[in-house]
């Protein structure tokens, strides 16, 4: 649907994507009221979703400028010309409002950690059991107060969570 973007002059469009870049980054969207004449309310809704997906698909995915445009297809040259250099000038900005989103997921932060090794020999339903268990205790600051957390894991679920800080690393090392 980035086709109608061709409705509006191409003069006006730069004004348009920098006000939907604010938008995405948490300032007020651009208002069907100021546009209306160009779309109907359902083409203005799916423009307008597009084109935040394509500015943060951009951003988030560190797409070069080939790849910009070949996500544009569809919209003319210079159209598609006036979209990158909005991009490019806000890249930044863009990438700064989505790193702050995906913070604000959880309020809560590690301050410290201890772990013990132990080994269960038995239980009360088997005799022999030697099983290695993980205590984890983790000291989480969320909302300003000062919580702990305890887990205890066997070895598969050390495993999992192993596998996953490692995944979530992979991602913030990618987003530096």
């Amino acid at each position: 649907m980035v086709k109608l973007l061709e409705k509006l002059p191409a003069q006006e469009c730069p004004k348009l994507l920098h006000r939907l870049i604010d938008g995405v980054c948490g300032r007020d969207l651009p208002r069907f009221q100021d546009y209306g004449s160009f779309w109907s309310l359902t083409e203005w809704m799916e423009m307008i979703d597009t084109l935040t997906c394509v500015f943060k698909t951009a951003v988030g995915k560190q797409l070069s400028s080939e790849e910009v445009i070949q996500s544009l297809t569809g919209l003319s040259s210079s159209y598609q010309d006036v979209v990158l250099k909005c991009l490019k000038g806000r890249k930044e900005e863009i990438r700064q409002a989505l790193v702050e989103k995906t913070n604000t997921v959880s309020s809560a932060q590690l301050l410290d950690f201890d772990w013990q090794l132990k080994l269960a020999l038995s239980s009360d339903k088997i005799s022999s059991l030697q099983t290695p268990l993980l205590n984890l205790d983790l000291d989480v600051k969320e909302n300003g107060t000062l919580k702990p957390v305890s887990i205890e894991m066997n070895r598969e679920e050390l495993h999992s969570l192993i596998n996953t800080l490692e995944a979530a690393n992979k991602v913030v090392l990618q987003l530096k």
